[in-house]
């Protein structure tokens, strides 16, 4: 059967806000409706029209238990649509329009909306081992000395909750954390402080131009929440930023002699965002005017201890099979988890060696230029909602494709546990 063309045809999200050591004012759900409803609003056809919806979430909350649904039924789309959720750590956004375009693609949907959401501020505090231990002891106590006998084990230091957010990012095989893995690749490829802190900075002067100049107008829809406050601009930007600001702030992750710092470090963030996907027969049907076709995608796995190097793993071989050169590609979008494991992976595409025996290539992949990635800042800057930055990223390419003139664009992103998500888009 031959494969069908799939469309990316519209998209918005939500401005990207960061955690601020509470709850935000928004679940996943809350985020998700909010860029959904004015995305939906505009479309030529009825929002029941979908065949499918398909959400990308990592810390679903406990009263949203499958977001997809909760986001459709709340946006209107009718009980008959069908909306299922889908989690690989930070490529859930990603695989979202994966799913959705191979869908297309094989002839078994027209239409389809995929999405990413995330609150990062919302992630639960769970109780210590010892703790649930110690609860599941006592309620099987039978008798008041049972229980009185269960308490003289009771350490109250035992009920300190655990953010959630922190296991989850700490990989159970190799028991690093996301951090730690960064700092394994700036040691491999000899990224420097200085280097990881002048990328982080170039990333805050990129959106910070961007927002002036109106350039992710075409993306960012307003939110709205309960008391009428407006949030109309991802929050985490600091224009102000300095090398001298930057160089004052400690490792993070590897104390005293790290490269990750908080300032070269993506932040924890809250943000949806929502692409629409049709086939060429909605596409003529409703006269729509896509932003982009879906030509191929590709998924990698790496070893977990070395995860920021799998958009280096995703993209060659998709390259490969098309036959495409890194000059090619107009636009990069490449997910700022960390400024040290974006230039490790830019490192590993010029050393020779590996490109040879790790790639297969007969050399080096070459020097992608910095004025085709990232062009309009990244996570380092906007955030990092983990289930939604695949599909952010999907996004701003195709947008940032069009506006550029350019032909082609490529969106990666590394995945915690050591895998990564690439697709590739060219534009219409």
């Amino acid at each position: 059967m031959t494969a069908r063309p799939v469309y990316l045809v519209d998209g918005a999200r939500t401005p990207f806000l960061k955690a601020r050591g509470k709850p935000g004012p928004f679940t996943p759900v809350d985020l998700a409706v909010q860029c959904g409803r004015p995305l939906l609003t505009r479309q030529p056809f009825d929002r029941c029209a979908f065949d499918l919806v398909i959400l990308g979430c990592v810390n679903v909350v406990a009263d949203e238990m499958n977001p997809a649904r909760v986001a459709s039924l709340r946006l209107g789309m009718g009980a008959p649509m069908t909306a299922f959720t889908v989690q690989i750590n930070c490529g859930s956004g990603m695989q979202s329009i994966d799913t959705a375009y191979r869908y297309i693609r094989d002839g078994d949907h027209d239409l389809i909306l995929a999405g990413g959401a995330e609150a990062l501020s919302h992630a639960p505090l769970t109780l210590r081992q010892e703790a649930v231990e110690w609860l599941a002891r006592f309620n099987q106590a039978k008798t008041m000395m049972d229980k009185a006998h269960a308490m003289k084990d009771f350490r109250p230091g035992s009920l300190k909750p655990v953010l959630g957010l922190e296991r989850g990012l700490t990989d159970p095989i190799t028991d690093l954390n996301m951090g730690q893995t960064a700092e394994v690749l700036a040691y491999r490829f000899g990224i420097s402080r200085e280097q990881a802190d002048a990328y982080a900075l170039q990333s805050h002067q990129r959106l910070a131009d961007a927002q002036k100049e109106g350039l992710l107008d075409a993306e960012v829809e307003a939110a709205f929440d309960e008391s009428g406050q407006v949030y109309e601009t991802d929050d985490g930007v600091r224009p102000d930023n300095s090398m001298e600001d930057l160089a004052k702030l400690k490792p993070a992750f590897e104390k005293p002699y790290g490269k990750v710092t908080p300032g070269n470090a993506s932040q924890i963030t809250d943000g949806a965002s929502w692409v629409i996907l049709a086939s060429e027969n909605v596409v003529e049907e409703h006269e729509l005017e896509p932003l982009a076709k879906i030509v191929d995608s590709e998924w990698a796995g790496v070893d977990p201890s070395i995860m920021g190097l799998g958009p280096v793993m995703a993209v060659t071989p998709m390259m490969a099979r098309h036959g495409l050169a890194r000059e090619d590609v107009g636009v990069w979008e490449l997910n700022e988890a960390f400024a040290a494991q974006v230039l490790a992976c830019l490192a590993a595409w010029e050393d020779e060696a590996f490109c040879r025996d790790l790639l297969g290539l007969d050399g080096a992949f070459g020097r992608i230029e910095r004025t085709r990635l990232n062009v309009d800042g990244g996570a380092i800057s906007l955030g990092h909602p983990v289930g939604t930055s695949g599909n952010r990223i999907v996004l701003h390419a195709a947008n940032a494709m069009k506006r550029l003139g350019e032909r082609r664009s490529i969106a990666t992103e590394c995945i915690g546990g050591g895998q990564a998500g690439a697709m590739m888009l060219e534009a219409v």
